[in-house]
């Protein structure tokens, strides 16, 4: 595997820290390797499934217009996750680092150095438009250091409106995650709202697009934009809904019990809460598509890297679940990675990029910190360790890395032991092995996954933890393990996770676990 073998040191925080990062930032502004400017747009997609876009094969969501960027882009087939869920995936996005080997689901840690950090001293105006509220909340601060900042408050559980608002729930309560509070204080937040263009994606990519129409000559630039949707609750207007699902007339149940859907949704019921998420996942291309006009109208792609890329997918029926871990009250326990989960779509547009091709190495967003400074020209920091994709995207480069790794968290300095619930996909693009660790783990471990609620982690399902093979090939969906008959490319993708572990900031007495 090409993993950069650094120290602890050096890929928490880099050799010199911040100070040294940032002086080296400073050096590079002004000497970028083109005279013209080159600005980034990030565009990400919560739970945005890659079978949701046509572009990569979907055939049960309408999405024409991220569908008519990817015949002007570069489509990553081979895109998966790296750190799991919402939160470590933006610490890797904005540090560059394989956030699951030490950090669980936390705030911004103050000394770590940033995107933001490194291209701002270059000259470079940072802007964030976002509503995905878990990372940049006040005390998780992930929105740190950037010039510009629009926050749209209200997704989730957010405290946003107080005042108490008589609300209906669509659906008995007990088939909703957390019950009834976290749906009332959602339905409080969107109370006021009258037509689509007060939806949360909508606001955000319109914001986005705003902020360009105002803001495109102040370049070099960068825009970071960050839509929860269709991340649940799924309540999308009815027109989008009724084309997935027209005769549908039982409850809607927006927030599903993150468990086994047999156990509390019937057929219909599972049925709709596919069609809600498809129509949650069409108002987000619909207003990406506003995005990206808006993009193209300005003469951005002329010398603009625009990105589009998902955090992850979302069981809706396969494996048996609905969603994407087991939540039982106040205990949480992590599904296995498979590919409805830890495969994603990626989308990229840069000048003269060779429209409509595929690049069919493994690619990470993890490598988004790198590939950004290195398309603007600015030296890379020691800290940023996920490889550059910016000579693959140009087609320099064949392949990428040998084999990716997508996880939850695995180790950190808290946590006395692994907990063998906390399993990693491990894929060279062919085999997929889920593989967690060995021993009991720490029954005192707790853990902020996914609604920055803290559960006690337990073994919930009652599933053998033993490990699992599947063919990506002939067995996309990981129906069929087949690791009985293939031990030797498990034990060979098993002993390249170990090395990739070792090459990281894991706490030593914890490598033995795996």
């Amino acid at each position: 595997m090409k993993t950069p073998v650094v120290t602890r040191r050096q890929f928490l925080h880099s050799s010199a820290g911040i100070a040294g990062t940032l002086a080296a930032a400073s050096v590079a502004c002004g000497r970028l390797r083109n005279n013209k400017n080159r600005n980034v747009i990030l565009i990400i997609s919560d739970t945005m499934r890659r079978d949701a876009l046509g572009c990569f094969g979907g055939r049960w969501v309408t999405t024409p217009n991220l569908d008519a960027f990817a015949k002007r882009a570069v489509r990553c087939e081979n895109a998966f996750i790296c750190s799991f869920p919402t939160v470590p995936t933006r610490h890797d996005i904005f540090t560059g680092q394989y956030t699951f080997t030490y950090k669980p689901w936390s705030p911004l840690d103050k000394d770590t150095v940033t995107l933001q950090d490194v291209l701002r001293p270059a000259g470079v105006y940072t802007a964030l438009v976002v509503d995905t509220p878990h990372p940049f909340t006040t005390n998780y601060n992930y929105q740190r250091n950037f010039d510009f900042v629009q926050v749209n408050r209200g997704q989730e559980a957010d405290a946003y409106r107080t005042e108490p608002i008589p609300v209906k729930i669509p659906c008995d309560p007990s088939k909703l995650r957390n019950g009834a509070k976290t749906v009332t204080q959602y339905l409080r937040n969107v109370n006021d709202r009258k037509v689509e263009e007060d939806y949360f994606c909508a606001r955000t990519l319109r914001g986005a697009a705003d902020w360009l129409e105002k803001n495109h000559k102040r370049q070099p630039f960068f825009l970071y934009v960050d839509t929860f949707d269709p991340h649940e609750p799924w309540d999308p207007p009815h027109s989008y809904v009724e084309k997935y699902d027209p005769d549908y007339k039982g409850e809607e149940v927006i927030y599903p019990r993150y468990e086994r859907w047999s156990d509390f949704l019937t057929e219909a019921e599972l049925k709709h809460c596919r069609a809600l998420y498809a129509g949650e996942a069409s108002m987000v291309d619909r207003w990406s598509g506003h995005l990206l006009e808006k993009i193209e109208s300005l003469g951005l792609l002329e010398n603009t890297l625009v990105l589009f890329i998902a955090d992850h997918g979302f069981y809706l029926g396969e494996h048996g679940y609905i969603g994407k871990s087991y939540i039982r009250e106040n205990k949480y326990q992590n599904l296995p990675l498979y590919s409805e989960v830890c495969r994603v779509p990626f989308l990229v547009h840069f000048p003269n990029c060779q429209e409509g091709t595929a690049v069919r190495g493994l690619v990470q967003c993890v490598s988004l910190a790198a590939t950004i400074v290195d398309f603007v020209g600015i030296k890379k920091p020691d800290s940023f360790v996920g490889p550059s994709l910016w000579p693959a995207l140009q087609g320099k480069e064949e392949n990428g890395a040998d084999v990716v790794v997508s996880a939850p968290t695995l180790s950190t300095p808290q946590m006395k032991k692994p907990q063998p619930t906390n399993r990693a996909s491990i894929t060279d693009g062919r085999w997929l092995l889920v593989r967690g660790s060995a021993g009991p783990g720490d029954p005192d471990d707790k853990t902020a996954s996914v609604d920055s609620q803290q559960r006690l982690v337990a073994t919930l399902t009652g599933e053998k933890l033993a490990p699992e093979l599947y063919d990506l090939g002939a067995d996309p969906g990981c129906v069929k393990n087949v690791i009985g008959e293939n031990k030797e490319l498990a034990d060979n993708l098993h002993r390249r996770f170990v090395d990739f572990l070792k090459n990281s900031p894991m706490r030593r007495d914890h490598l033995d676990y795996f």
